[in-house]
């Protein structure tokens, strides 16, 4: 149950960002570099939680 939970956050919130994300970035380079700078922030918390545990 400690590592579901989580998981339901973060797709909850990916639910909530992802309209006005897609819509924002109507250019492919800007929503490829946007992306890219998700993935990045994402990977920094996922390292810093792994670290933790």
């Amino acid at each position: 149950m400690d590592k579901i939970l989580p998981v339901i956050y973060m797709v909850g919130v990916l639910i909530l960002v992802l309209p006005a994300f897609l819509q924002s970035n109507s250019k492919l380079k800007q929503f490829l570099k946007n992306l890219s700078l998700w993935a990045i922030v994402v990977i920094i918390i996922m390292t810093i939680i792994y670290m933790l545990n």
